[in-house]
C-alpha cells in the first residue's frame, strides 16, 4: 500500500519514519521547498524529531497535497485540527475513493465536527475507507524507538488490520477496534484534561492531587463517551469498549504526566500566571486542548454529561475565570 502523509509537525515525521522504516513508499507533503532541499540533502526534518534519518529511496517529497491525493492510494492526516479543513476542502475529488487514516487528535473548532464527519457531511466525500491512528504515543519516544502502542479505529475491522499490520515494528504494537467516534473524542479530551494538569501544576498543586484529579477525569471521560454512543445509537457497533485500555486510558495518563506535552506545558503557564495571549506567542507547537475545550464545552450542551472538570477549564480559557478560583471549585466536587 504506497501512503500520503499531509503533515510535517513531530507527529507527522514519527508517521514516515514508522511506514518507511517498514518499506513502505510514502510521499509527504512539508511546508516549503527549504524543507524538501533539507531533507533531500541532510535526509531528516529540520525542524521537528531531526534524530530522524530517513531511506530517500522509500521517500518522494512535495509541497502540493493535491500531488498527494493524487498518487497514494491511503492518507493519513496528521495536521493540527484547527488547519485540517484547508488541507480537504480544495481537493474534494480527489479524495473521493481514497482511505483516509486520521492522526488528527482534535476537533475541527470551526464545525466542532470529528473528521470522519466533516468529510461525510459538509463536504459529502465519499472515501474507500477511513481508519483512524489514536493512542499514547509520544513523537519523540517513537524517533527513540521506544516500546509504543497505537490503537487503528474503524467499522471495517479487516481495514483497520490491513492498515495496522504496515505500522507494526519491533518498537510499535498495534491493537484494533471498531470505536472510530470513542477514540477521537479520547483522544480530544485528554489533550483538555492535560491542559488542567499543566494549570494545577502551576498553582503548586502536588502529584497526590495530581492524581485524584486524573481518576476523576477519566470517570468524566467515559460518561461523555457513553453518553455520545448513546445519542449516535453507536451501541451494537462498538461492542463491550474497555475505557482501561491504551488508546482511552493510557493515552490520557501520558498526556497528564508526560513532561512532552505541549498541553500540559499550556496549562502550566496559565496556571502561573500567564494569559492565553502570552501562552500561545509563548509556545511553539499548537496545543490541541486549548480550541478542543470550547468545542467539548459546547457539544456537551446536547450530551448532557456531568463535566466539571472541562466546565472549569472552559471557564479559565474563554471566560478569564480566575485559575485558583477554578480549582477551588473543582476540589470540591473530586472524590
Amino acid at each position: 500500500m504506497k501512503f500520503g502523509i499531509i503533515g510535517s509537525g513531530s507527529w507527522g515525521t514519527a508517521q514516515v519514519k514508522i511506514l518507511t522504516d517498514n518499506g513502505h513508499d510514502v510521499i509527504w507533503c512539508v511546508r516549503s521547498e527549504k524543507m524538501i532541499q533539507h531533507i533531500l540533502t541532510r535526509h531528516h526534518n529540520p525542524k521537528y524529531l531531526s534524530s530522524v534519518y530517513f531511506d530517500l529511496k522509500q521517500l518522494t517529497l512535495t509541497t502540493d497535497p493535491a500531488y498527494v491525493y493524487e498518487h497514494a492510494e491511503a492518507i493519513v492526516i496528521a495536521v493540527p485540527s484547527a488547519f485540517t479543513s484547508s488541507y480537504i476542502d480544495p481537493f474534494k475529488e480527489q479524495l473521493n475513493g481514497k482511505i483516509i487514516v486520521s492522526a488528527v487528535k482534535g476537533i475541527l473548532p470551526e464545525y466542532n465536527v470529528l473528521l470522519n464527519d466533516y468529510l461525510r457531511d459538509h463536504d459529502h466525500i465519499e472515501v474507500k475507507g477511513y481508519v483512524t491512528l489514536m493512542g499514547p504515543c509520544h513523537a519523540e519516544e517513537v524517533a527513540a524507538e521506544k516500546l509504543s502502542y497505537l490503537t487503528f479505529s474503524s467499522e471495517d475491522t479487516t481495514l483497520a488490520e490491513t492498515v495496522a499490520a504496515c505500522f507494526k515494528t519491533p518498537f510499535i504494537n498495534t491493537i484494533v477496534n471498531t470505536d472510530v467516534y470513542g477514540v477521537q473524542y479520547a483522544s480530544i479530551m485528554k489533550n483538555i484534561y492535560a491542559l488542567g494538569a499543566g494549570i494545577l501544576n502551576g498553582l503548586g498543586y502536588g502529584d497526590n492531587f495530581l492524581s485524584v484529579f486524573v481518576a476523576n477525569a477519566s470517570g468524566e471521560m467515559q460518561s461523555f463517551l457513553k453518553k455520545v454512543i448513546q445519542t449516535k445509537g453507536l451501541q451494537t457497533s462498538c461492542g463491550h469498549i474497555n475505557y482501561a485500555s491504551s488508546v482511552y486510558m493510557g493515552d490520557l495518563l501520558v498526556t497528564c504526566y508526560s513532561l512532552f506535552s505541549r498541553n500540559r506545558a499550556f496549562g502550566n503557564m496559565i496556571g502561573k500566571g500567564y494569559s492565553v495571549e502570552a501562552t500561545k506567542l509563548a509556545m511553539q507547537m499548537v496545543a490541541e486542548g486549548y480550541p478542543a475545550s470550547k468545542s467539548i464545552f459546547e457539544l456537551n450542551q446536547q450530551v448532557m454529561a456531568e463535566m466539571p472538570i472541562i466546565t472549569a477549564i472552559y471557564e479559565i480559557l474563554w471566560n478569564a475565570m480566575d485559575p485558583s478560583e477554578a480549582f477551588k471549585k473543582i476540589e470540591s466536587v473530586l472524590i
